[in-house]
């Protein structure tokens, strides 16, 4: 048997930081949920029960968490920056797609998200 396509996700994921154009928007701050879906080659892991052969999902976290914490105005912005460290940091990853929304956005409309999708590929 052989897998053709392996990822790992991260669903979910909310974190409280100021991301945003409007000066108010770095001030205050809001809640953003992050979805990470990573493309990468985990038959080894799959194989042998071993951490050794795949990419940590705690990792993953961390290092969202870290590039959330730095304020951007924009969300390609913050995305451009998980993309770019999580190419950097796990060099098995092949394809990442971010999905990356902040709630009750300040436009003066009834919404409960907003946000932006990329799919980087190595």
């Amino acid at each position: 048997m052989k897998a053709t396509s392996m990822y790992i996700y991260l669903e979910g994921a909310k974190f409280f930081a100021h991301h945003g154009v409007d000066p108010q928007e770095t001030i205050v701050g809001a809640n953003f949920i992050i979805d990470l879906k990573l493309r990468t080659d985990f038959t080894h892991a799959a194989q042998t029960d071993e951490l050794k052969g795949t990419v940590s999902y705690a990792d993953i976290y961390a290092v969202v968490k870290k590039e959330m914490k730095a304020s951007s105005k924009l969300l390609e912005h913050v995305c451009e920056r998980i993309g770019q460290r999580l190419f950097s940091e796990f060099p098995t990853i092949q394809e990442i797609i971010i999905r990356l929304s902040k709630e009750n956005p300040p436009m003066g409309s009834d919404c409960r998200n907003v946000g932006v999708e990329v799919h980087y590929t190595r």
